[in-house]
């Protein structure tokens, strides 16, 4: 005779199954930035049909279905809202930003760091969770990212162009978005000192920010070379090639975001 779960076996049980199925709804954002989905409503004042998201992405009539289901996930993870026609009305139901996915519009959206977030590079490392532990090296000398690529983070960058390029367009789009809120909300920090370095502050995302806002606050970066190399001319942020682990230029403050 079978035995019939408690509760508490199938509560533990839809608990598992939605920490197993999260990479799908990782997978259906990384959806949304690929095609641009938010845009394609935003086009349309915020709000649009089924109809009008494929026509605006150019998808074949054939796959309009399964954005639905698509749209169905993406709904439920709170990306974007749905509002139904009444009872008996004959209109298409209607998709609309949400907070969230306005973050993915606009000038100073986050799709490029939410791209780097979601890149096959990225997350390919964490399939080898399970395997690292089982490396008997130390993890100074193999990380799980090493594990997969063969290299660290930082070598993959150094010669890996697309890569690098798309990593750092990711911390500009951040400090970008960040740097206006903190500056807008907390701005009495910077008033208090006069000179500044961002270390591993990439292109100066958020030094130019500061730069521009407090402009008698002398601003540097430090990066590694390849970094540095492609950094903006005309600005008033000094950059500087090193590395952090190495030493660090003298400043009032010291700034590390997301280091």
């Amino acid at each position: 005779m079978a035995l019939v779960p408690s509760n508490g076996q199938l509560d533990a049980q839809v608990e598992l199954y939605r920490n197993a199925f999260g990479v799908v709804k990782a997978m259906a954002l990384k959806s949304v930035v690929d095609l641009r989905i938010a845009d394609a409503i935003a086009h349309h004042g915020g709000a649009a049909t089924l109809a009008q998201v494929a026509v605006e992405l150019t998808l074949h009539p054939s796959k309009i279905p399964y954005l639905r289901r698509l749209m169905r996930m993406l709904i439920v993870c709170g990306v974007f809202t749905v509002q139904h026609p009444a009872v008996g009305a004959t209109d298409e139901p209607v998709y609309t930003l949400t907070p969230l996915s306005r973050l993915l519009v606009g000038s100073s959206n986050l799709v490029p760091f939410m791209s780097m977030l979601l890149h096959p590079t990225i997350v390919t490392p964490f399939l080898g969770i399970g395997q690292w532990f089982q490396n008997e090296l130390p993890p100074d000398q193999c990380c799980v990212f090493k594990q997969t690529h063969g290299e660290s983070f930082w070598e993959l960058t150094g010669h890996d162009t697309a890569f690098d390029a798309a990593f750092n367009e990711a911390m500009v789009s951040d400090s970008n978005f960040i740097m206006d809120i903190i500056i807008k909300e907390h701005g009495e920090v910077f008033q208090r000192i006069s000179s500044l370095v961002d270390v591993a502050g990439g292109l100066g995302g958020a030094a130019q920010a500061i730069s521009k806002a407090f402009p008698e606050v002398k601003c540097s970066v430090l990066d590694l070379g390849h970094v540095v190399a492609k950094a903006p001319s005309g600005t008033l942020v000094l950059y500087v090639t090193g590395d952090m682990f190495e030493s660090v230029p003298p400043a009032n403050a010291v700034l590390l975001k997301i280091v």
